[in-house]
């Protein structure tokens, strides 16, 4: 306000009266209810952000407030994180490249299956990458669509086709599927080898690959792997291979990320033991004499 003139002088100007002046002014000084919220808001939004080491962008933090009871809205807590210059951390720009054309794809049988009802039904296979104080650490894993659950497993530091093959093996000495069982995966000359294909066969598995450069045909993989990387990944600093594999085995993470939303189950393992509990219900029921 100009000390060239008084109070009084400026609202008789302006046609307001003192005391509407004196109250506006007042509400200036001091924050509005809104402004409350948002304050409190705003600090239950960095505490989340922080807790989980910045990974978490406006979506996740929107559905962890609600599952702690906070009402909010997720365009008001975008709007504050914006303002907060509060972000989810993106991942590393630079990807190896861990698919080549295969020399005689299969066809995509995938497309036209229907959803498993089973475990050893459908199998969906993939390689990813993991950046380490040493380098790349390459991941291949084999996932039951069923469950979503890792079935199996291996990590090396190189792309050779002995990765994805000792991860199908594990699965396939695991699991013992039947006949008829519907392996997919990329067009990656590691699922494209005669060596690769011998295993299939050999488990009278039928091969599935994607359509060239389409990765939503398998996005059960892709899904996962995000996870697993957000979850347990991105969070820590590089370590060295040996630590990152030893973590991995460890914390039993390739089957604790939740990977799937449809079955509404917490983790791959809940899937499992649901479906094993259902199965040994049925059996106790079969095994129950007659009455009469």
């Amino acid at each position: 306000m100009s000390p060239e003139f008084s109070i009084a002088e400026l609202a008789q100007t302006f046609a307001v009266s003192r005391s509407g002046y004196y109250a506006w002014h007042q509400r200036q000084a001091e924050p509005g209810p809104r402004a409350r919220q948002n304050a409190v808001l705003l600090a239950h939004i960095r505490s989340i952000h922080q807790e989980h080491q910045e990974r978490y962008g406006s979506p996740r933090i929107f559905h962890t407030l609600r599952q702690q009871g906070i009402r909010c809205g997720h365009n008001r807590v975008a709007q504050l994180m914006r303002e907060d210059g509060l972000q989810a951390k993106r991942k590393r720009p630079f990807r190896p490249r861990t698919t080549q054309a295969g020399s005689n794809p299969a066809p995509n049988l995938l497309a036209a299956a229907a959803p498993p009802t089973a475990p050893n039904q459908v199998w969906v296979a993939d390689i990813t990458y993991i950046w380490t104080q040493e380098g790349w650490l390459y991941l291949a894993a084999v996932m039951d669509l069923f469950s979503r659950r890792i079935v199996g497993w291996h990590a090396a530091e190189h792309l050779r086709g002995s990765l994805a093959e000792q991860a199908l093996e594990q699965a396939l000495r695991l699991r013992r599927p039947g006949p008829g069982l519907l392996h997919h995966s990329d067009r990656g000359f590691h699922y494209g080898s005669k060596t690769y294909r011998g295993l299939l066969s050999g488990a009278q598995a039928q091969p599935s690959m994607s359509r060239k450069a389409d990765c939503y045909d398998n996005a059960a993989m892709e899904a996962f792997w995000s996870s697993l990387k957000n979850e347990l990944i991105y969070p820590r600093s590089p370590s060295p291979r040996t630590q990152t594999v030893n973590t991995l085995f460890q914390l039993r993470s390739l089957n604790s990320v939740p990977a799937t939303q449809e079955l509404e189950l917490e983790n791959p393992e809940d899937c499992d033991k649901l479906l094993s509990s259902s199965e040994t219900e049925a059996g106790s029921a079969e095994e129950q004499p007659a009455e009469g």
